[in-house]
This record gives structure tokens, C-alpha cells and sequence, in this order.
């Protein structure tokens, strides 16, 4: 497991930034693996090869000149240190339409940068909603994160996650099971989403800038 280095705070906020990768490792901890919404989540969590980014302003052109950075560093960092990361944006993009939007300009940045078929972009948000359904639908959940956050992946990773688990494109359908079952109410107990206290113990590859 890599080394911590130590925390900043956040120019954005009075909460130091570290507070913001404890709520998206308890969200990923408690929903993401302890429902198995995602099966190849747990082995990169428990590995520390998960890289953290708290991403300190709400300038949206700040947030593509982070990213940029990211996918940058990403592609140049082996697989073995750093996997995939996860850029948290806290004080921007809370409106899941403004966030939808900016989703296109991160897609033309990927191939921009020629990363495209390389990398993949994915995104998590608190009010995240699949078209069709409604904003209480208990399935939006799959997508539900404590902030607004983009999840950066590697292509070969995928391709060795689809090889170990053949049958990926069931995951969602199992997650839409898991999730009405569970219902709003058992979602809420779960308590994934933002805190200000001091939450759970980190077990990743952290860095807060």
C-alpha cells in the first residue's frame, strides 16, 4: 500500500479538503463495495490504487485545467500505483443539469488530448438521475456520490475486469435489484453522503490539492 502524504486545505472552503476524500471512501467503502454495485472496486480499494483529488475551486475552467492534469498523470502512472482516480469537485457543478453539461466539455478534452479509447470518463453526482425516472426513484443510487465527482479510468483495466467477470452487463441489471430492494429508506440508513465531522479511516492512495 502506498504512503499517505500529508493533507491541504482547501482554499474553497473553510473544511479541510481531506474531510471530502473521508465522505467518498465511506460512500465508496458502505455503497459501492458493501452493496457490490461495483465487483472490481474492492480490489483497487484494498490494493491503494485509487487516487484522490479534491479539486479546490468553483471555476470550471480551473476544474478542466485539473483534469487535464489528471488524465495527463494518469496515463503516465502504472497501473500498479495508480489505477484510477477520482476527482471530487465540492464546490461546483451541484445542479445535476450544470454537471450533465460540463460532462461534454471533460468528453472533448479526453479526445482533445487524444486519449480517447485510452481512458474513459465517468461521473458521479448527489442528485444524479437516469433518464425516465423520477428523482425519488431509489435507482438513480447507483450513481449517487456524496459531491459531484469524475471517475477516471484506465481502458486495459476494464478489458481485464470484463475478462475476469464475463457477464459485466448483468451488473446493472443486479444493481437495479439490489437497490429496490434495499429502497430509499435503506439507502438513507446507509448514511453515504456528505459529513462534517470526522468520518472513517482512509485505505487508498490519497492526494488533496
Amino acid at each position: 500500500m502506498t504512503s499517505t502524504p500529508p493533507f491541504a486545505v482547501s482554499a474553497a472552503s473553510s473544511e479541510p479538503a481531506d474531510l471530502f476524500v473521508r465522505n467518498t471512501v465511506h460512500w465508496l467503502e458502505r455503497a459501492v463495495i458493501g452493496l457490490n454495485l461495483c465487483p472490481f472496486a474492492k480490489g483497487v480499494h484494498v490494493k491503494g490504487q485509487i487516487h484522490y483529488v479534491v479539486a479546490p475551486t468553483e471555476d470550471l475552467t480551473e476544474v478542466l485545467d485539473l483534469l487535464r492534469c489528471e488524465l495527463s498523470a494518469l496515463v503516465a502512472a502504472s497501473a500498479e500505483t495508480r489505477d484510477t482516480t477520482l476527482l471530487i469537485l465540492p464546490h461546483c457543478l451541484q445542479d445535476f443539469l450544470d454537471f450533465n453539461d460540463f460532462l461534454g466539455e471533460a468528453e472533448a478534452l479526453l479526445e482533445a488530448m487524444d486519449l480517447d479509447g485510452t481512458l474513459q470518463i465517468a461521473s458521479f453526482h448527489p442528485q444524479f438521475q437516469f433518464a425516465g425516472t423520477d428523482a425519488d426513484d431509489v435507482t438513480n443510487c447507483t450513481n449517487r456520490s456524496p459531491y459531484p465527482t469524475l471517475h477516471l479510468l484506465r481502458e486495459e483495466s476494464i478489458d481485464r475486469a470484463v475478462e475476469v467477470f464475463p457477464e459485466a452487463e448483468m451488473i446493472f441489471e443486479r444493481n437495479i435489484e439490489v437497490l429496490q430492494a434495499l429502497g430509499m429508506q435503506g439507502w438513507a440508513a446507509l448514511d453515504v453522503g456528505p459529513h462534517s465531522g470526522e468520518p472513517m479511516s482512509l485505505a487508498a492512495n490519497k492526494e488533496v490539492r
